[in-house]
């Protein structure tokens, strides 16, 4: 635990401008990030009598080693960067809002020639117009088989499309009329593209004038007696309202808005979220998160705000959709104006941020507060078990290996390979008995090749904590053994950034790197996957560098036995214990990590092309020259002239190309082994499958 004295700011250094401050802890990592409209009243509160101080800040400030500032020129920009900073830096003290899943929304490609209907999830794309979210895909294309019928945009996939472009026949949607079926030029791109238009006007609202418009049509129809087109314009009509049915109205016809709640007590909280859009309830979503910070309703409010609108993705006319002209609330952050300004930035326009004070907005505001407020009972009853029981695991194994503390970062390293091919190693990370997938990392073995897991296992703990030892030699805690020729590719690989300022004042972070070193934070407990070989290997490699105070155990997988280093018997955990199982879990998690690189490399090296090979090549001109020719045969019987003709090729890369083909043997015809025909042109062909054989074992 540090002495905030140590690294207090001399007095007078802190501007008084607005910025946004970075607290770091003992190791570099930034655990907390905040903005102020006034940097120096703002990071002088931390730094008073904790006694004074909100026990969450008084953790943090005890946390940390050093404090750093960046001074901007408004308090917009202080709210941009620090939303920016919070989602590169992922600082543990932090409010973040975790996403009970994945939510699926309705997408038209507007980029493409023929615009397609289609379920997304994720970021945005540019040129790509959205709507929801929904709370499930099934109702997303309920909604798209009932509109279909009116708008029969395309919703195939490119291969697809392709596919029936080139034999000139449509998929079953065109025959039976829920596709303009464009890929055989039954409509032009225009017409389609203003097809995808009218779909993407209905879905925004505007509803009653598309209706109207088929009414005076279909009762025209009928006058002039052709029953049956208006017969089709009254189903038409009738699948578009039971399409409107599936969102009830809520507000007034052409409200925009969007609504959000919080529900809250001392240690979490949970945000919830109603789309509206045209009236309608067009999605809803809802996060929970831990109070790690001292934050109230209003910062509650902010901090869901930048996660809601923050992070859209794509161009202006992306970020406009995502943002309505009314956001309601049930507290106005404080300052309100600099998130005003930043929403009405995104949308282009004025954004109305207030609190309901009456009629359907407050009512609809109750139903959303409701939600909320089950929304983190339901969260509560999930995970007050888990919490008990991952509290209980980690105190199992701190007992049973007898650590000076409960290892809340757990680090575990695994060995894969395939009879001696493809040495791979994997570390993976779980802090506070979860799994820490963005710091999860993977090896490639150097040093040696064949089989030897205990070799393998003394490189991968070597490199990983010689990265460790350089990251503290640059802030000058330690001087680090001189580093082997694979320990400087990784550092070359990693690209991690300069020292970062342990004194406690003021720094320009925008001159260095400033992104997390991946190495840099170091592990309460090493986990090995396997037995006595294994744990002394990883000893020994530790000895070497002079670490002694990481808590090292492998854990076997025979019998379950957990070994430490220079001890003769395993420690035996009871079958029931959770202990055991959270360890389970960590090396069946290294194992799973390092299966599929090692899997992915074979693949790699199985499928590898004629062309892979050819030095200076790379995938782009690659794929250039196989689109240009059209096959391998074709390409092997190219000139260099020819070659040369290719965008991107130079006549030294088409003499390389030339050589490196011709120096090797064409493939043997391919043959199709269901009739016995032999296919001339194999290259044009795609590759048989592989005869089935007996499985091959893969030694984790």
């Amino acid at each position: 635990m540090a002495d905030p004295s140590t690294y207090r700011p001399a007095p007078g250094a802190i501007p008084t401008s607005p910025g946004v401050y970075k607290f770091r802890d003992a190791h570099g990592r930034v655990i907390y990030v905040g903005k102020a409209k006034s940097l120096r009243p703002r990071l002088s509160s931390y730094f008073q009598d904790l006694a004074g101080l909100h026990p969450r800040t008084a953790t943090m400030v005890t946390t940390a080693a050093s404090v750093e500032w960046t001074v901007v020129a408004t308090e917009v920009e202080a709210l941009q960067l620090e939303y920016s900073w919070i989602k590169e830096f992922d600082p543990r003290f932090n409010v973040k809002y975790r996403d009970d899943k994945s939510y699926p929304e309705l997408a038209v490609t507007l980029n493409e020639e023929f615009p397609r209907v289609q379920v997304m999830r994720g970021a945005h794309r540019k040129g790509v117009r959205y709507f929801g979210p929904y709370g499930h895909a099934w109702a997303i294309r309920e909604t798209v088989d009932l509109l279909l019928r009116v708008f029969p945009v395309r919703t195939c996939s490119n291969g697809v499309f392709k596919r029936a472009a080139q034999v000139g026949r449509p998929c079953l949607l065109g025959y039976i009329g829920k596709c303009a079926a464009p890929c055989v030029g039954r409509i032009t791109p225009e017409d389609h593209r203003a097809l995808a238009e009218d779909f993407c006007d209905f879905m925004a609202g505007r509803t009653g004038n598309y209706l109207r418009r088929l009414e005076t049509e279909m009762q025209e129809a009928a006058a002039d007696l052709e029953y049956e087109k208006a017969a089709r314009l009254r189903d038409d009509i009738g699948a578009l309202k039971r399409a409107m049915e599936k969102n009830a109205i809520v507000l007034a016809d052409a409200t925009d808005a969007d609504l959000l709640a919080v529900a809250e007590d001392e240690l979490e909280a949970a945000v919830q979220i109603f789309h509206v859009r045209g009236g309608r309830v067009r999605g809803q979503r809802g996060w929970v998160t831990d109070k790690v910070e001292d934050v109230d309703t209003a910062g509650l409010v902010e901090h869901a705000l930048q996660q809601l609108y923050g992070g859209v993705g794509g161009g202006a006319e992306d970020r406009g959709e995502a943002v309505p002209r009314e956001v309601l609330v049930p507290a106005l952050p404080d300052p309100v104006e600099p998130v005003r300004e930043w929403l009405g930035g995104l949308r282009g326009a004025q954004v109305d941020l207030r609190i309901p004070q009456r009629g359907d907005k407050k009512d609809l505001m109750a139903t959303v507060q409701r939600n909320a407020q089950q929304a983190l009972a339901l969260h509560k009853t999930k995970r007050a078990s888990d919490l008990t029981t991952r509290s209980r695991a980690l105190q199992e194994i701190t007992d049973a290996l007898e650590l000076d503390s409960v290892p809340l970062r757990i680090e575990c390293f695994d060995i894969s390979h395939l009879q001696g091919e493809d040495v791979v190693a994997s570390m993976v990370v779980f802090e506070d008995g979860l799994a820490r997938k963005s710091e999860y990392r993977r090896f490639e073995i150097k040093g040696f090749e064949g089989q030897d897991d205990v070799r393998s296992m003394h490189e991968v703990i070597s490199r990983r904590f010689r990265r460790y030892l350089q990251e503290r030699e640059r802030t000058g805690e330690w001087a680090v053994p001189e580093e082997g020729p694979e320990d400087a590719a990784d550092a070359a690989a990693d690209g991690s950034g300069t020292a970062v300022d342990g004194t406690g004042t003021g720094v320009d972070t925008r001159a260095e790197d400033g992104r997390p070193r991946r190495f840099a934070y170091p592990p309460q407990l090493l986990v090995v996957d396997g037995g006595q070989p294994q744990v002394a290997a990883a000893q020994r490699a530790l000895d070497e560098l002079g670490i002694d105070d990481i808590a090292l155990c492998g854990l076997a997988k025979r019998l379950e036995e957990v070994w430490l280093p220079g001890e003769d018997d395993p420690v035996v955990l009871p079958r029931s214990s959770e202990g055991l199982y959270l360890l389970q879990r960590v090396r069946d998690e290294a194992h799973r990590f390092a299966i599929g690189y090692q899997r992915g490399k074979r693949s790699k090296r199985l499928t590898a092309g004629e062309l892979d090979s050819v030095p200076g090549l790379g995938e782009t001109r690659r794929q250039a020259l196989l689109k240009h020719f059209g096959s391998l045969k074709k390409l092997r019987a190219a000139t260099v002239d020819e070659l040369c003709a290719v965008p991107g090729i130079g006549r030294r890369t088409a003499e390389t190309v030339a050589a490196a083909l011709s120096s090797r043997t064409p493939a043997a015809p391919a043959v199709n082994t269901a009739t016995g025909e032999i296919i001339e042109d194999g290259a044009d062909e795609p590759a048989p499958a592989a005869p089935e054989t007996a499985p091959i074992q893969e030694t984790p």
